[in-house]
């Protein structure tokens, strides 16, 4: 019944920016946490980003001074907006949200080339 819906992803050269959005609906319970995680072809999965309940962010040490997380006045609602994108960022990027269960979305892909 939750789902997760993800937007935003695509092909951008390299310096350029694109911004994520992600979309919960259904009964989640009380949210702890929202954030982004990416999966680049033969590499594990990593959190790129994460935004409490209360405000407190984390990055990857990868993309601080260039993500920037944040959530909707509703707390339903999570994006990422990416600048100075690097071919190093290119995933597929996918939202979770930590409840008293968790959730993903579905994913989308991010390409930075020249």
């Amino acid at each position: 019944q939750v789902q997760l819906v993800e937007s935003g992803g695509g092909s951008v050269q390299p310096g350029g920016s694109l911004r994520l959005s992600c979309a919960a609906s259904g009964s989640i319970g009380s949210i702890y946490y929202m954030g982004w995680y990416r999966q680049a072809p033969g590499k594990q999965r990593e959190l790129v980003a994460s935004i409490s309940s209360v405000g407190n962010i984390n990055y990857a040490d990868s993309v601080k001074g260039r993500f920037i997380i944040s959530s909707g006045n509703a707390k339903r609602t999570v994006y990422l907006q990416m600048n100075s994108l690097k071919p190093e960022d290119t995933a597929v990027y996918y939202c979770h949200i930590r409840a008293p269960a968790g959730y993903w979305g579905q994913g989308t892909q991010v390409t930075v080339s020249s």
